[in-house]
């Protein structure tokens, strides 16, 4: 998916000069293309996102972090 993401970047970065020299960027339907796919690419983006915090978490057991957390020794920093 990385693979095709990518791509479809390189894609839109040319598309910006061609969009200019074409004047495709005063169509309406350019414009609402463009942003329908700026909005499913940010969700798209989000989700995949929140499915690694959700991986990672089930990956790491609790107890293990908390383990971590109780041998973790904070002590503040010294007075100037």
């Amino acid at each position: 998916m990385r693979k095709v993401n990518g791509w479809l970047t390189i894609l839109w970065i040319v598309m910006i000069p061609i969009s200019l020299v074409t004047h495709w960027v005063d169509s309406v339907v350019y414009v609402s293309a463009l942003s329908l796919w700026a909005l499913v690419s940010g969700h798209w983006s989000a989700w995949q996102a929140a499915r690694v915090e959700v991986k990672q978490q089930e990956d790491i057991p609790g107890e293990v972090v908390e383990a971590i957390v109780s041998k973790t020794m904070i002590e503040p920093l010294p007075a100037d």
